[in-house]
């Protein structure tokens, strides 16, 4: 984090990071699979695991279904 570089890349990147744990902890919660989730939002399972693990780059659309799925609302909070 001295790196002023990579903490601006770190931080940029942190809202992402923050979604993607907070949609992992709801799945698990619920035990509900990639699999399960994947049939609920009309996605795939490996499209789920790519969001999961960072590999892609769901539009709102996407994070929406998925927060659906799970039985959640999807919120936007700007600060």
């Amino acid at each position: 984090m001295k790196d002023p570089e990579f903490k601006k890349s770190w931080e940029a990147g942190e809202p992402e990071f923050q979604l993607i744990k907070s949609m992992i902890r709801a799945r698990e919660k619920q035990n509900i699979t990639q699999k399960q989730l994947a049939a609920k939002t009309g996605l795939t399972q490996t499209y789920i695991s790519r969001i999961e693990t960072g590999d892609a780059d769901p539009t709102l659309q996407t994070l929406k279904k998925i927060a659906e799925g799970l039985g959640m609302k999807l919120e936007l909070k700007m600060t």
